[in-house]
């Protein structure tokens, strides 16, 4: 038996690692995107291969992490002291080509007495991975068009780098310079990652190690159980639409239906489209990440993140489906759009059972925003990508919050001066776009505009949703205004844009994404007007 004094004592132990990892990757990163923005995610897994702890990092990298683990586990074969796996296959575990994994095995002792301790890892966001077009997320039809696609391989065997290895997924960007430097932060941070995760094991002992790792998943299934416990059995059905594929204009429905059995929860996506010709399929790693993401939500928040929380929990993605695609559909959005709906879609089921508990929707997009082109002052290629922040749902007690990133991303914003330092970009505008929320007794968050000017010739993609559908209301409250993205040519002849779209601008053009507002939630009041 583990006394909770020590479950307490290791469970920060374990999330000690996965923090210490995220500050070193952060601090050896190359990029804006993972060194000012913060995309990546690190955890670390017990021996056969269960998530045991994660920093507070990106809710749609961690849930599929595990996937990415047991890739690793079954393709690359016995693991040594030294190696470490790299996988960004959509299929074998990954979210989208950009997304790189990093896995390791943990050994102490040793040759005589060499214990398995673990793995560690990490997944950061590279800005271009090579494809179609500059950003790797392109408005493709299969997923051989949105990059370098890498199967579970050694970046390093036995503490030497595959040189090779690295040489090919560089030769493969547009930004070669950044990609090597990113790669060589997330090895650093999985060294460091190793290192403590041993340090641990040898101080504590292996027996007692793995004794509180088992523990601390019971610890989290239990609590977890005891969540779901408190909802009323039932089934609670909820439907949603993506604006479309980036092909077709055609809605396109994500449907679940949440039953509640005592304290087990089953999630069925059984009346969601199928598969599509566009790039927004989710595959099956990014919708169980969603789940374990709105089952997390009904908990406490001092709950520790790991498996042990999907224990209770019984997934239904008909194979085939827009959240279960089948190799090789496109996925360059589903991993940063889609997973956004299915979080709506279980959130607003999940309303249906706790309606005191649940918000209204927040924007439901990540308004991802990708640049490339090559630039004069320099004289090198680059490539900028980001994700643009909009309103958070009203909450049953509580406005929503403007411009924040919510629900599957986590990322920060790239500050003016280090975009217009790093990129030849000018910020116009970056303001809270007032009145965009939905009103309600309590109003929904307000969106953001954010105004790009270029200063080189450049191609641009823009992958973003809620512009035909706003983000909906609770109980009485009103939805969000949806987004808008706009090109003003040369400064000032406005061109409405779709929300997925690829075009080429000059200098002097200026590019307008406005995101949406979140839903409000309750009956607005005199005191809480709808206008």
């Amino acid at each position: 038996m583990v006394d909770p004094i020590s479950l307490e004592v290791f469970k920060n132990l374990f999330v000690s690692v996965a923090e210490e990892m995220g500050v070193a990757l952060q601090r050896t990163a190359y990029s804006p995107n993972m060194k000012e923005r913060l995309d990546f995610s690190c955890a670390i897994f017990d021996p056969d291969g269960a998530m045991i702890a994660q920093a507070a990092h990106i809710p749609v990298h961690l849930g599929a992490m595990p996937f990415s683990v047991a890739a690793a586990i079954d393709h690359v074969g016995s693991l040594a002291p030294g190696d470490i796996v790299i996988v960004n296959d959509p299929y074998l575990g990954g979210t989208h080509l950009p997304d790189i994994t990093m896995v390791a095995p943990v050994f102490i002792g040793n040759k005589e007495t060499q214990q398995f301790a673990g793995f560690v890892s990490n997944r950061g966001h590279h800005a271009d991975v090579g494809g179609m077009t500059p950003g790797s997320l392109p408005l493709s039809t299969e997923l051989y068009q949105e990059g370098t696609i890498i199967p579970p391989l050694r970046i390093v065997r036995r503490g030497r780098v595959n040189a090779e290895v690295v040489e090919l997924i560089c030769r493969n960007s547009r930004t070669a310079e950044e990609r090597k430097g990113d790669l060589a932060a997330q090895i650093a941070s999985i060294r460091v990652g190793a290192r403590r995760l041993g340090e641990i094991a040898e101080r504590y002992g292996m027996e007692t190690t793995r004794e509180h790792m088992d523990a601390i998943l019971d610890y989290s299934e239990r609590r977890t159980r005891a969540a779901i416990g408190r909802i009323p059995d039932g089934s609670y059905h909820f439907l949603d639409y993506m604006d479309d594929d980036g092909q077709t204009d055609q809605l396109i429905p994500i449907a679940v239906t949440l039953t509640v059995e005592g304290d087990h929860l089953t999630a069925d996506f059984e009346g969601t489209a199928g598969q599509r010709p566009g790039c927004i399929n989710a595959p099956f790693a990014v919708t169980t990440s969603a789940v374990l993401y709105a089952v997390r939500c009904i908990t406490s928040g001092d709950i520790p993140a790991n498996q042990g929380c999907l224990r209770p929990v019984t997934i239904k993605a008909p194979e085939g489906t827009l959240v279960h695609p089948q190799p090789q559909r496109g996925v360059a959005g589903g991993n940063v759009e889609t997973s956004q709906r299915i979080t709506d879609v279980l959130l607003g089921a999940l309303a249906q059972a706790l309606p005191e508990v649940m918000p209204a929707a927040s924007q439901g997009t990540m308004n991802n925003l990708l640049i490339g082109g090559h630039d004069p002052v320099r004289g090198k290629a680059f490539v900028y990508y980001e994700t643009i922040a909009g309103g958070m749902g009203a909450r049953p007690d509580k406005d929503g919050i403007s411009g924040i990133h919510t629900h599957m991303t986590n990322t920060m914003n790239t500050p003016i001066e280090a975009l217009e330092f790093a990129f030849p970009l000018r910020l116009q505008e970056y303001s809270i776009r007032r009145g965009t929320g939905g009103a309600g007794l309590h109003r929904g968050g307000d969106g953001l505009q954010r105004d790009v000017e270029f200063l080189s010739p450049a191609r641009v993609t823009i992958l973003s949703e809620r512009r035909k559908r706003p983000p909906y209301g609770l109980h009485g409250g009103h939805h969000g205004h949806h987004g808008e993205n706009v090109l003003l040519r040369s400064g000032y002849e406005e061109v409405r844009l779709s929300g997925k779209e690829t075009l080429d601008v000059v200098p002097g053009d200026v590019l307008s994404v406005r995101t949406p507002g979140g839903g409000g939630w309750g009956t607005p009041t005199e005191e809480a007007p709808a206008d």
